[in-house]
């Protein structure tokens, strides 16, 4: 009978270390999912405030048919910006701004960009223009403007209409 016993408590040693190693292996595949998510993150998080844009003057420009709207922004962020497709330009009457789509040869209800250096590739610390043409005339006292990136912080601004 000591013979059994002795061989019963090894088993349970065994299958008692064996269970364990499981839990723990568990245990590290579960902490290193986390570890990744959260590092997957704050890369995310990271790359949005890397892009950052800023908008320092806006206006109306009268002086062409049709009339239309100019947006100085400044690339404020550590990223460049080359596709323009996923801006969203917001512009118009205070409280009624309309969103405009990026073409290159914009007409009604769109916007086009031009980089300072006119390679076709916003770098951070250059300022780009942005003529957004609406399908009506413009008219009202006080304007806005938006812009928003895909990923990344926008910036708006507030502008009277030109002096007549």
């Amino acid at each position: 009978m000591g013979y059994s016993v002795t061989l019963s408590h090894i088993i349970m040693v065994i299958s008692s270390i064996c269970l364990a190693s499981v839990f723990s292996a568990y245990a590290f595949y579960t902490g290193n999912l986390v570890h990744n998510e959260l590092a997957h993150n704050v890369n995310d998080y990271r790359s949005m405030v890397n892009l950052r844009l800023e908008i320092v003057y806006a206006t109306v420009d009268t002086s062409t048919s049709p009339s239309h709207f100019v947006i100085y922004a400044k690339n404020v962020g550590n990223l460049p910006l080359s596709n323009y497709t996923f801006l969203d330009v917001y512009v118009g009457e205070y409280g009624k701004a309309q969103l405009f789509t990026y073409n290159a040869t914009p007409g009604s209800g769109q916007f086009n960009l031009t980089d300072a250096n006119g390679n076709g590739v916003w770098e951070p610390r250059e300022t780009a223009t942005i003529r957004a043409y609406p399908g009506n005339s413009i008219s009202g006292t006080v304007f806005e403007a938006k812009i928003v990136p895909f990923k990344g912080i926008g910036s708006s601004y507030l502008f009277p209409a030109p002096p007549s």
